[in-house]
């Protein structure tokens, strides 16, 4: 997080006449946490759109700082900075004096968008909704982490800032909002079903039994569909979390211990340094082995899902499936989400798409960005 993407340039004398939009024009103010792989791409997609957006919509976005991990920017409406945005410009990462600079003293409208995966951020959440900031964010920690945090988070969202997180889940897929959608319209859960985690969907989908799961696994951590160490993937850890976000969405108070998960590295390699454990990837050989042959004498396939049922109760691993049912058809790194409801029961509502990637995870970040823009109303 140390490198920081240049922020979104301000060129008034470049931008269309407004016409009718000028006497709706809104102003957002934004401040970015975290400019990493996703970070980066959500800048160049807001300073894409930044004079679409004026034109089209009034909404003015203004970018008034990005921290990361040891140093922040923050722009010139600070008097201490000059308003040359070069070395002179960054200090060292102050998250209490970011929050206050994007807040300002004026009342506008002002926005965090926290792309870090650090718990500290995430337990400053609910601080920072009270205070009247927006907070949107693919950061799981916040609402998959302790009850009480989620829980504060949610009060403070009630009279504060507004809080989103679509790309907690399923990256750019519109997974929370549908299921949000579906409840507020008087609708049941009965129950929900999902991939949701593209590396594994890739895994599954590539193994046949023609090369070692092992094998698959080294090709997959070369073109960097896992994290840097594989079994952040393999242990279905970040897959229960994304369930415990949507438990907790349809209102049931889950937590990361009542899931039940499988996890796919065996106990001993789990806490060696990761150079032993990818030189000792063979071992997982034989067990997936045995897992596939178990689905092909069904005539079946391997996947991984994670399940809740009516009753709150959860299941993460890999299960065999016919080769009827829909996720035996899903392709390269496709998230899919099946929701069954009093309404959708017999036919259960599917969402499927591409649920990895920094490009499709800062577009779900950016679509947050809008739905809360598209609420505030015109200020001096």
């Amino acid at each position: 997080m140390e490198s920081c993407a240049s922020p979104i340039a301000e060129h008034p004398h470049r931008l269309p006449p407004l016409q009718a939009a000028v006497s709706r024009r809104r102003t957002l103010a934004v401040g970015l946490i975290g400019p990493g792989r996703v970070g980066s791409v959500l800048l160049a997609q807001l300073r894409a759109a930044q004079e679409r957006l004026l034109r089209d919509a009034g909404l003015a976005l203004k970018l008034c700082g990005v921290a990361a991990s040891r140093r922040m920017w923050l722009d010139c409406d600070d008097p201490e900075l000059n308003a040359q945005h070069d070395a002179q410009t960054w200090r060292p990462t102050d998250l209490e004096q970011f929050a206050a600079h994007v807040r300002g003293d004026n009342g506008r409208h002002a926005m965090l968008i926290d792309c870090s995966a650090n718990d500290m951020v995430a337990s400053r959440y609910s601080y920072w909704l009270a205070s009247g900031l927006h907070v949107v964010t693919p950061n799981k920690l916040a609402s998959s982490g302790p009850l009480s945090r989620w829980q504060a988070i949610r009060a403070a969202s009630q009279h504060g800032g507004r809080f989103r997180y679509e790309a907690t889940v399923c990256a750019g897929l519109p997974v929370v909002q549908t299921l949000r959608d579906l409840l507020d319209t008087g609708d049941q859960l009965l129950s929900v079903e999902g991939m949701f985690s593209g590396t594994l969907a890739w895994l599954c989908c590539h193994y046949d039994g023609k090369r070692p799961f092992s094998a698959l696994v080294r090709e997959a951590h070369a073109l960097g569909y896992t994290e840097p160490d594989p079994r952040d993937d393999l242990s279905g850890m970040d897959v229960a979390r994304k369930l415990v976000i949507l438990a907790r969405e349809a209102a049931w108070p889950l937590s990361l211990h009542d899931v039940g998960i499988e996890s796919l590295v065996p106990s001993e390699l789990a806490e060696v340094p990761l150079d032993e454990f990818m030189a000792r990837l063979p071992e997982l050989d034989a067990p997936m082995a045995a897992r596939l042959a178990e689905a092909k004498a069904h005539q079946g396939v391997l996947r991984h899902v994670a399940s809740l049922d009516r009753n709150g109760r959860t299941q993460v691993g890999l299960q065999a499936l016919p080769s009827s049912h829909p996720f035996a058809h899903t392709r390269l790194t496709d998230n899919i989400v099946q929701f069954r409801t009093q309404r959708y029961h017999d036919n259960p509502l599917l969402v499927q798409g591409p649920g990895a990637g920094p490009e499709v995870t800062a577009a779900g970040i950016f679509t947050d960005l809008l739905r809360i823009a598209e609420a505030l109303e015109v200020r001096a």
